[in-house]
């Protein structure tokens, strides 16, 4: 692409005020806007995919938090991968593709430095979104790190259908674990993890209550949980942990959209007895682990033994949709927006 047919508009998403409680359409506004040239040292990227995720409801709140909140009247941003159509960086070549943080847009300038080439023969583009991307390690990071995961451990996974979700059980599972348990909101997502992802044992948690299907999965307790919910799987799992039971705290959508702080699990005390241990923590303390995580995983996925599902939503004036979809549970593995 020439300088002359470079784009000179592209649409974007603005948060136009915070949401409270559940996020409304009219919290949002799709504008169109002016795309400049990229300047020394940036490129100029026609977005291809572009990731929504939990995370982001935290940020429209003007909270204090470990990412800064969305400006009101500005691009939002988020994982994105795409095509560079000019660039003035070293490295970084028009037709390379590269993984970046300016998504919810058609068009980003982006400087090269916060760029990640990636190889669209090596993988889909969308897979650095997901599997091989920040969800991937996410998963990752929090049960081989975090949660001191090691062989012959019993580990229990809330969200479990979900991206990250999926990838912890499939990890646990390839690691050894002696049994793996997960939670979903639908009997169709359990069939999958079952199925699908080998995962030993699941429940739908909206067909009774959480700490008596946990029972009944785990009979003999859990080693490791991997929490991407909170609330009532947080207190079910403590109920069922064992001596020196570890607890990864990823996410808990289930609090995000309250408008009151939600109760603590009721029974904290019982990880006196266990020696249990609570432990949240955000990917990006653990990017070291990256190159690791791509071999490994990367060889898992090639050989079949590592399995993925997106939930592909087209165009980029769905990308709001996909994300109310998110937070509703719609998606069965990683939700992402295809531009």
């Amino acid at each position: 692409m020439t300088d002359t047919q470079l784009p000179s508009a592209g649409r974007e998403w603005h948060l136009t005020a915070r949401p409270v409680g559940w996020p409304k359409p009219e919290d949002f506004a799709l504008v169109e806007a002016e795309v400049p040239q990229p300047g020394e040292g940036q490129v100029l990227v026609r977005n291809k995919y572009v990731s929504v995720d939990p995370y982001m409801r935290g940020r429209m709140s003007a909270a204090k938090s470990y990412a800064a909140p969305y400006e009101l009247g500005a691009a939002m941003q988020g994982g994105a991968v795409g095509e560079v159509v000019a660039s003035r960086a070293e490295g970084i070549a028009v037709g390379d593709h590269v993984l970046h943080f300016l998504g919810w847009r058609e068009y980003a300038v982006v400087d090269a430095k916060q760029a990640v080439k990636v190889d669209p023969e090596a993988a889909p583009l969308s897979a650095y979104l997901g599997v091989l991307g920040m969800t991937g390690l996410t998963a990752y990071a929090g049960l081989l790190r975090v949660a001191s995961f090691k062989e012959g451990d019993s580990v229990f996974v809330s969200g479990a259908a979900g991206a990250v979700g999926s990838q912890v059980g499939q990890i646990a599972r390839l690691k050894g674990a002696s049994r793996v348990i997960g939670s979903a909101g639908s009997d169709e997502k359990v069939k999958l993890l079952v199925e699908e992802y080998g995962f030993d044992a699941a429940f739908n948690y909206k067909n009774g209550p959480v700490g008596e299907q946990l029972r009944e999965a785990a009979p003999d307790g859990v080693d490791v949980y991997f929490d991407n919910v909170g609330g009532d799987h947080l207190e079910a799992a403590i109920g069922r942990l064992n001596r020196d039971g570890r607890v990864a705290v990823c996410g808990m959508i289930s609090v995000y959209n309250n408008t009151e702080p939600a109760p603590g699990p009721r029974n904290l005390a019982r990880l006196i007895q266990t020696r249990g241990r609570i432990q949240g923590f955000l990917v990006g303390d653990h990017y070291d682990l990256q190159p690791q995580f791509v071999q490994e995983v990367g060889a898992w996925i090639r050989s079949g033994e590592l399995k993925y599902n997106e939930t592909l939503v087209e165009g980029i004036e769905n990308n709001l949709e996909a994300f109310f979809g998110v937070l509703r549970g719609d998606n069965t593995g990683k939700m992402i927006v295809k531009l």
